[in-house]
């Protein structure tokens, strides 16, 4: 609940900043989102009626996060479909050893959990750890093992990397080849998308490097890509794949992807890695630390986009996606969403500034009281950062200032623990002074 309250408050100020556009046409919303963000690449795709055009580079590979879930989800409904597993199947029976409890009782979680987001799970870093750098997919699910569920499964939705990172695994355990050899061979290969990988390719050439926000401006940002980790959102792609992986959704042709449409009836739908949006759109976004994307499309008016950026800016990506799609549709531009991490850098860029000169005004000034006021004041702030960042993000204050905010907030925190630990010695010291000042 406090979580959800703090949450909103955030996203009601993003709104409040949210960026008209004044660019023209699709090559105007792009220069606006590049303004905006400070994102250098871009890379879009645009289907409309069988007509294919693309923005940017459309051979320069980007990570595409969660976008990954659709391939993992249509790998596991190939499985289905050829009888191999079934969506009643319980995870415990495909990963051997494997438990879940819930109220301390062990629970049981079926495929059709996990393709739904339903399993219990949820994306709490805090509670399910992602894997470690060296795990593989059997070492990180043996990790998580035994955990206590937030609900019943096949209650309650709740968006988690977790039930993917499953799929995966029970992929490798069905299919007795290394994850990513059944994905080329089941959905990859099949597609003709020779340009989208499972984890990164062999070839780096066309990688576009991630980025990372700091200071206003973007830093070059590379981060491991942990086995444990690729089903849920760790795929490599382009544009020009994107556009025919795209384009097969869009035309049906797939037998397994009409399963897959089968279960995707009502707004707020999800499954295989997708979900249904308002007026039969279908998509999903995609998020890691340094990259962002988002992928819609509709069959009923055979129109979709796909954006690729090397930038974690999810909150804009998903805007410049969706207007792109408006536009396409016929229904007119609207603006760009400012990212939360876009206002953290916007706000921690100040406390930094704030915070090296509360440096100087704490080797400077020998008031006691103001000093008490204004050590006081930066402490109850650092406290406060410390105990509600874990809450709204669902991760450790660790892994937010070091892996996925921007570098100004790492630096601003890093500044006003600097500042009370030196407001709190010059204390020490100014009482020291007078003490000596009254013994004469």
């Amino acid at each position: 609940m406090i979580r959800n309250l703090i949450l909103a408050a955030v996203m009601l100020f993003v709104d409040l900043t949210s960026a008209a556009g004044t660019g023209s046409g699709i090559d105007g919303l792009i220069s606006d989102f590049k303004a905006e963000t400070k994102c250098r690449d871009v890379s879009v795709v645009v289907f409309d009626h069988g007509e294919t055009t693309y923005y940017g580079d459309s051979e320069a590979l980007y990570q595409i996060g969660s976008m990954t879930k659709a391939f993992t989800g249509l790998a596991a409904q190939k499985l289905m479909d050829e009888g191999l597993i079934s969506g009643q199947d319980k995870v415990s029976d495909l990963i051997p050893g494997f438990k879940a409890y819930y109220m301390s009782s062990e629970a049981d979680i079926t495929v059709d959990d996990l393709m739904t987001q339903r399993s219990g799970y949820t994306n709490s870093e805090t509670d399910y750890p992602s894997a470690d750098e060296n795990m593989t997919l059997a070492e990180w699910a043996e990790s998580i093992s035994g955990r206590e569920l937030k609900s019943m499964p096949g209650t309650e939705y709740a968006y988690s990397n977790v039930n993917y990172d499953l799929l995966g695994l029970i992929i490798e355990n069905v299919t007795g080849v290394s994850y990513r050899e059944a994905m080329t061979e089941l959905v990859l290969e099949p597609f003709g998308l020779d340009s989208t990988y499972a984890g990164i390719p062999e070839s780096r050439e066309s990688i576009v490097t991630g980025t990372r926000l700091g200071f206003r401006t973007v830093f070059d940002y590379e981060i491991p890509v942990r086995e444990g980790s690729i089903p849920a959102g760790y795929f490599y792609s382009d544009t020009s794949d994107i556009g025919r992986w795209m384009e097969a959704w869009i035309g049906g042709a797939d037998t397994d992807m009409e399963q897959v449409f089968s279960r995707l009836e009502n707004e707020g739908d999800y499954y295989a890695g997708w979900e249904m949006f308002d007026g039969g759109v279908t998509g999903h976004s995609g998020g890691t630390p340094n990259y962002s994307s988002r992928i819609v499309f509709s069959r009923s008016s055979q129109t979709g986009v796909c954006v690729l950026t090397n930038l974690n800016v999810a909150a804009t990506t998903d805007s410049l996606c969706n207007s792109i799609f408006s536009m396409a549709s016929g229904q007119g531009k609207s603006g760009l969403i400012c990212d939360v991490w876009t206002v953290f850098d916007i706000i921690f860029t100040v406390v930094s500034v704030l915070g090296a000169a509360g440096l100087i005004f704490a080797f400077m000034t020998r008031k006691k009281v103001l000093l008490i006021v204004t050590g006081s004041v930066l402490a109850l702030i650092t406290a406060l950062i410390f105990i509600l960042f874990p809450v709204i993000f669902g991760a450790g204050i660790k892994a937010i200032a070091l892996t996925w905010a921007p570098w100004s907030f790492l630096a601003g925190i890093c500044l006003l623990i600097a500042d009370v630990l030196c407001i709190g010695i010059k204390i020490v010291l100014v009482r020291i002074n007078e003490g000596r000042a009254k013994t004469g």
